[in-house]
């Protein structure tokens, strides 16, 4: 966006109410104006401050290349908000000045119909055929994660042509931060890579093909995150280029997008494990929605928390004639929790950077194992101490610690294994670990104090 007009004060408190200002008055150039002097942070919190109305007020004063400024700026999320709330003939416009792989990652996030129609209403049928097929790639593959600028030349051409091209069209290289120039066949197939340095210092009269690097390392535009991330992490590459099924090159995926997709994933994780499921959630969304979204995850989890306060019932004799246990029995089962927890993220974070497959249980049972041992031991000790010394009861001190010891065991072990078997069977492992878990060792804690309570109950009384 530019504007001729003076600098606005860069102590914009509350920006939205500008936004709402120049919007109440119709005038566009004020808007304008709020919107280019306002930094990528507050022109997002602005935004989540206002009305779908007032966005649609927003997009229709401003032209679709402005527009489209203005989305590239928010989150992914945000951005899709917008355009779902605007007419499949705006949303075209603004969609058409948007860049390619942006586009294509916003249609995709967009309900299936309302994408249809946006690329529907498109001029041309080529582009919204390209942006279709870019938008079938999920996020965080390869095809999803390339940028489709590259240098790329016929296996036919010398090295002089080839020099001679780059200088020719050198600022629209320029942007492309050219590292490699890759050699294609007639039909885009690729041949071979080739080092800027060998083309600079190669006799201009050779061809490419005596230079270049044959079969070289590439990836499937199919390929999922995990096998990225392997790759990248085995070999220092700057990037590698992404082939099609019929083996033409249709992008490069540079390294610093691919250890950005790791990082949105375990965003993402985290989120899942809170209990934010069916998508990324932001206040500026309907509160229907919201909550809709938050109860499909918290309802089940009163069913859960129901077997585990079963286990309570069925030694409600023991608790009452040793109250001290009610005291203790949250204790236990949350510092096993917390154990398991621990657990959780790591298996996660193994299976998200390809360390670990889902079969390996054996290694989790002997790592988690013997670290459960350990600290199950150390926190037994512990939390014993203080209730033996608390009731100058050591029998109660053993009941406790010993109970702590196997939950934070049980809890390592599950919290190691659980992810992998979710895993396993195509279940989100964020998602469904941490209700799985809880119920466990809430569980598992309940019964082992209360059942070791009921065997020495003569001495704790």
């Amino acid at each position: 966006m530019t504007t001729d007009l003076a600098p606005l004060p860069p102590e914009f408190d509350r920006p939205w109410e500008e936004i709402t200002e120049a919007l109440e008055t119709g005038d566009s150039q004020r808007l304008l104006a709020v919107l280019e002097e306002l930094s990528a942070e507050d022109t997002r919190r602005a935004i989540s401050r206002l009305s779908p109305e007032q966005h649609q007020l927003i997009l229709s004063r401003l032209d679709p290349e402005d527009a489209a400024e203005l989305l590239e700026s928010l989150p992914e999320a945000q951005a899709v908000e917008l355009l779902e709330e605007m007419s499949p003939e705006a949303a075209a416009d603004i969609v058409e000045n948007l860049p390619d792989n942006i586009g294509a990652d916003l249609l995709q996030e967009m309900d299936e119909a309302d994408s249809e129609a946006v690329l529907a209403e498109l001029d041309d049928v080529d582009e919204a055929d390209h942006l279709r097929e870019l938008a079938s790639y999920q996020w965080d593959s390869a095809g999803g994660l390339m940028t489709e600028a590259f240098a790329a030349f016929p296996v036919t051409h010398t090295v002089g042509m080839v020099l001679q091209e780059l200088s020719e069209n050198a600022e629209d290289y320029s942007d492309l931060d050219v590292q490699y120039v890759y050699a294609v066949g007639q039909s885009g197939d690729l041949l071979g890579v080739l080092r800027l340095r060998d083309l600079v210092l190669t006799p201009r009269h050779r061809n490419i093909d005596t230079i270049m690097i044959p079969n070289p390392a590439s990836v499937q535009a199919s390929d999922d995150l995990e096998s990225l991330v392997e790759i990248f992490d085995e070999r220092d590459y700057l990037g590698l280029p992404v082939l099609n099924n019929a083996g033409i090159i249709v992008g490069v995926i540079p390294r610093e997008s691919v250890m950005e997709a790791a990082a949105d994933h375990l965003t993402e994780d985290y989120l899942h494990s809170s209990g934010i499921v069916g998508g990324e959630e932001l206040r500026s969304m309907p509160l229907m929605q919201r909550s809709f979204r938050r109860l499909s995850w918290l309802a089940p989890n009163i069913l859960l928390n129901l077997v585990a306060a079963s286990v309570i019932a069925m030694y409600e004799d023991t608790i009452q004639a040793v109250i001290a246990l009610a005291v203790f029995l949250p204790i236990v089962s949350d510092m096993s929790g917390c154990s398991g927890n621990q657990a959780v993220a790591v298996s996660i974070r193994e299976l998200t950077l390809g360390l670990i497959r889902p079969s390996e249980y054996l290694r989790i049972i002997w790592k988690e194992g013997l670290l459960g041992i350990i600290n199950g031991f150390v926190l037994g000790v512990i939390l014993g101490s203080i209730a033996g010394l608390w009731k100058d009861n050591l029998w109660l001190g053993l009941v406790i610690g010993g109970a702590l010891w196997f939950n934070t065991v049980l809890s390592v072990l599950l919290g190691g294994l659980v992810p992998l078997l979710l895993k396993r069977f195509k279940i989100d492992p964020a998602l469904a670990s941490g209700p799985i878990l809880t119920t466990c060792t809430d569980m598992c804690g309940f019964f082992l104090v209360l059942n070791l309570a009921s065997a020495v109950l003569s001495r704790l009384a």
